[in-house]
């Protein structure tokens, strides 16, 4: 039996080379727990430095988390790419806005990761739970679920849904920018584990 495609989640900031990076490993360490196989993260830029590699900051904050920041290469974000996508999380809603003039169609798959935290966090409390075992549909169906409670999931400051950009800048910033970045790949990887169909030993 062909085993089903894996769920495509594309993170976007501007250089592809200090956040998207960070969250693209982040979220693939922890999906891999949860349902290996399941899940496939990747990262792009809307003006990437292409095939350069991640910033030592943000790789010794993926290493932190026991991520591996090892054998990256920035690509720009490009239409194609966002035709192999099935969800969209950009870094601030400046990348949103800039995806969605390359593919309209993604408008509801495409959010800033810090609110698609916040949404989803909403269904937890609702009880969202797979209809059935197969984590990848329940997931297919998860941005359009995240889109509907919007509105309930809005910050008091729009700068919340934002995740500074730390390049050419102190450590300090990187470490605002984990401050931000982190606790929205938490929550994710919280839902993920929530929803996940229980494992059959």
């Amino acid at each position: 039996m062909e085993s089903p495609q894996p769920f495509r989640i594309l993170t976007v900031c501007t250089g592809n080379i200090c956040r998207s990076p960070v969250a693209e490993r982040l979220l693939q360490t922890g999906l891999n727990q949860v349902s290996p196989g399941s899940f496939e993260v990747r990262s792009a830029g809307t003006r990437a430095m292409v095939g350069d590699p991640i910033q030592p900051l943000s790789a010794q904050i993926i290493s932190t988390f026991r991520g591996s920041p090892d054998d990256f290469a920035a690509r720009q974000l490009t239409p194609k790419i966002l035709k192999e996508t099935d969800l969209v999380l950009a870094m601030t809603s400046k990348h949103r806005g800039e995806v969605l003039q390359l593919d309209a169609s993604l408008l509801k798959r495409t959010f800033t990761v810090r609110e698609f935290a916040r949404m989803l966090g909403v269904l937890e409390s609702r009880g969202d739970s797979p209809a059935t075992g197969d984590i990848t549909e329940f997931w297919r169906a998860l941005p359009t679920r995240a889109a509907s409670v919007r509105h309930l999931a809005l910050p008091s400051d729009p700068a919340d849904n934002d995740v500074v950009d730390p390049y050419r800048r102190s450590e300090e910033v990187y470490h605002q920018m984990e401050d931000e970045l982190a606790p929205a790949i938490l929550g994710i990887l919280r839902f993920a584990r929530l929803t996940a169909p229980a494992q059959v030993s």
